[in-house]
């Protein structure tokens, strides 16, 4: 399989690695320790359209593909994990969802400004007692005359809260269906629609950047309109949506590696003990030997995800093996990098110290490696 990059993808990489090193860089630090939203870079990344990567230009996107995306995320990612997982969520489960499942009418509507960047988008899923066990999710929805009526609570929600959130894509279950089974419905809810309400920023252990808050739904009500999809399909939505989000999330792994690697052969080449670099010592040689092949080993693995659905050819296995992989890479490779940096990688001025907080949530977020594993079991057919 071949990974030349085309043209487009080029730009595209390179474009991003000039923003992120121009207009993230040296601000990231300083919006981490504050746990400041910067609206502003959304802003300028819809002027560069890069907010509709995945969306056709009918609607308002660039129609770059899977590729392009992993693109954008791997530049930016390698500078400030919470602004590329801000759009990947965007990118991936706060759009995808309507261009897989809504009406040309709801696409018009609500995809074309997310794709312009006009908006951030964002899908509910998790909730309190519902996170690798999705299909218990408690919210509920009922058809009331004209209105759908929401109840229920989601929790660790990113991008429903920010200046630029309109609300978000909600899964609920409303009854069951002809053969007794639960079903779920995806209901599109807006901010300030009365009874919704976005909690308090949760304090999170890593990506202090990214906006991530508690979802309430007190009767809130929608019109009929707002069902995404076929009533009962809900379920499906956010499988399917999942599929390439695992993608973009290993891609989150993939850069936070790189960037480890990166910020330790610079310390490596230029602190000295007993009397030579760090570098020369053979026990350093091995963590960065170790570090860079397991990067190139998650690289191959996120292209040939992205290559498969860009074809649309199947891509579930490659995509939970890319995230399975790439997220437990980064984790000990930020892990390497802090020991690497010693004393220096512990203080919260390091850049290191950044990437060590962030890495953990990415076998976490978007399928456990656990869910992951149990992915790839079914695709082999166990």
């Amino acid at each position: 399989m071949d990974f030349e990059l085309t043209q487009e993808q080029t730009m595209i990489r390179d474009l991003c690695r000039d923003f992120a090193k121009k207009e993230i860089a040296p601000y990231a630090d300083e919006w981490s320790a504050a746990e400041h939203f910067p609206t502003e870079v959304f802003h300028k990344l819809a002027e560069l359209q890069l907010m509709g990567l995945l969306i056709p230009e009918e609607y308002g996107g660039s129609n770059a593909g899977t590729m392009g995306m992993v693109m954008a995320i791997e530049e930016l990612g390698k500078v400030d994990q919470s602004i590329a997982t801000t759009l990947q969520a965007h990118l991936t489960i706060g759009s995808l969802p309507y261009l897989h499942f809504g009406t040309d009418e709801q696409k018009k509507k609500w995809l074309t400004p997310l794709a312009k960047g006009e908006h951030l988008g964002a899908f509910g899923l998790t909730e309190p007692q519902a996170g690798s066990d999705a299909a218990n999710i408690m919210t509920t929805s009922r058809l009331e005359g004209d209105d759908w009526v929401v109840n229920g609570t989601k929790s660790f929600i990113s991008n429903a809260g920010t200046p630029l959130s309109y609300g978000l894509v909600a899964l609920t279950t409303n009854g069951t269906s002809d053969n007794g089974k639960k079903q779920y419905s995806a209901l599109i809810i807006p901010k300030d629609t009365p009874g919704y309400t976005v909690g308090q920023r949760y304090k999170k252990i890593g990506w202090h950047t990214v906006d991530t808050r508690e979802q309430i739904f007190e009767n809130v009500r929608v019109p009929r309109d707002h069902l995404l999809g076929a009533q009962g399909s809900g379920f499906r939505a956010f499988l399917k949506t999942l599929e390439c989000g695992r993608i973009s999330v290993a891609t989150l792994g993939l850069s936070l590696a790189e960037a480890c690697l990166d910020l330790s052969l610079r310390h490596a080449l230029e602190r000295e003990t007993f009397g030579q670099p760090l570098a020369s010592h053979q026990a350093i040689q091995f963590k960065l030997a170790d570090m860079a092949t397991q990067a190139e080993m998650a690289r191959l693995m996120i292209y040939r995800a992205a290559t498969l659905r860009d074809e649309g050819k199947p891509y579930a296995k490659e995509a939970a093996m890319a995230k399975l992989a790439s997220s437990e890479i980064a984790v000990r490779t930020a892990e390497e990098a802090v020991q690497i940096h010693g004393g220096y990688g512990y203080m919260r001025e390091s850049p290191v110290s950044r990437f060590y907080l962030d890495s953990k949530i990415l076998t976490i977020g978007e399928g456990t490696s656990e869910v992951q594993r149990m992915v790839i079991a079914r695709q082999l057919g166990c």
